[in-house]
């Protein structure tokens, strides 16, 4: 029996201190506290029942309590983003206490879980680092009811491809993009054999633009994007309208081999 009210003891001695090494953060009964994340919220948990919490945004956690009437000693949230976590240790608070809590470097800790890749703030760097270099000359293009389309390079970092992907609207009819879909199918079709259609979403895409006029440029990122020799990627642009026109650029296997290393 003294074994075992000494383990007692231990185990909360060692949960208080671990609360006490946590940043505190107050709740003040009758307001909600924000926490902001540098990067989507992939995980919450809240260790008290007595607290509500939500996801209004990707990237903000909102917290208050249930019933502002009953007690409230405290509580420990933990924050998991795509390459970080992070705990905070809730006390009561009064109203003066600050109700929107940026998630700082210092309060984290990285995530080692093997495959994770790259965060969506780190992609956007990088895409945004091609989008700055000239598109250069293409890789592959197509031409057809007056849009010239084009590959201008493929790079490649670690497990990523980066397709960076051009049009020019050489007609006076403004482009209303309906969707892109990137599709691996045969290299050549015979009117005998079945068409098999493997349909892939990017990983990540720069930027969301409904229209162009005149130009458009973009780049597309694929996660351990491979497919046999004997097949092709089509990326189809189409247009909103019911007899939209309809853009396919093709990229072959040897494309794909072919691509540079992501430039620092």
């Amino acid at each position: 029996m003294k074994k075992l009210l000494f383990y007692i003891t231990m185990l909360i001695s060692v949960t208080v201190h671990a609360q006490d090494s946590l940043p505190t953060v107050q709740l003040p009964k009758n307001l909600t506290v924000h926490f902001i994340s540098p990067e989507p919220v992939q995980y919450v948990d809240i260790s008290s029942k007595a607290l509500a919490g939500d996801l209004p945004l990707k990237n903000v956690v909102r917290i208050k309590l249930k019933d502002s009437t009953k007690n409230f000693e405290d509580a420990v949230i933990t924050i998991a983003g795509e390459t970080f976590i992070a705990q905070y240790h809730i006390v009561p608070g009064g109203a003066a206490a600050p109700t929107e809590i940026n998630i700082m470097p210092a309060d984290t800790r990285p995530l080692d879980i093997a495959g994770i890749g790259f965060s969506k703030n780190q992609l956007k760097a990088m895409t945004l680092n091609l989008m700055a270099e000239k598109p250069g000359g293409s890789v592959e293009k197509v031409s057809a009811f007056g849009i010239k389309g084009q590959l201008n390079h493929v790079y490649t970092l670690g497990d990523y491809i980066f397709l960076d992907v051009s049009y020019k609207n050489k007609t006076r009819l403004k482009y209303d993009i309906d969707e892109f879909r990137f599709k691996v199918e045969d290299k050549k079709i015979t009117k005998a054999s079945n068409v098999q259609s493997v349909e892939l979403k990017p990983e990540y895409i720069l930027v969301e633009t409904p229209s162009f006029e005149k130009y458009y440029r973009n780049v597309f990122v694929f996660k351990k994007l491979t497919f046999p020799g004997n097949k092709v990627l089509h990326v189809e642009l189409s247009e909103q309208q019911i007899s939209g026109r309809i853009i396919t650029l093709n990229i072959s296997y040897k494309d794909i081999l072919n691509a540079d290393t992501l430039p620092n």
